[in-house]
């Protein structure tokens, strides 16, 4: 078994710790949270162009964008609570 065929789990491992993170009620964690969704993003079109799965590379792709307004969204809310 060739080692990027695994590469499927730690993608799956650390897109559900960003789901959760992301919905946390402090910035800093939504953060780590959209982070963690960007290294998701990385190992799931690592995996999809390993597998020629071409629909799952392009929808990472998009993500991508999704996941950097996430960020900057939540560097810029200056006006919600912080309980960091």
């Amino acid at each position: 078994m060739d080692w990027l065929d695994l590469l499927q789990w730690p993608a799956f491992a650390v897109t559900v710790a960003a789901g959760w993170l992301v919905a946390s009620d402090t910035r800093h964690w939504r953060l780590v949270g959209f982070a963690l969704f960007l290294v998701s993003n990385a190992l799931w079109v690592a995996w999809g162009w390993h597998d020629a799965a071409w629909a799952l590379v392009a929808l990472q792709c998009f993500l991508v964008i999704t996941n950097l307004r996430g960020v900057a969204d939540n560097r810029g809310d200056e006006e919600a609570p912080d309980d960091a």
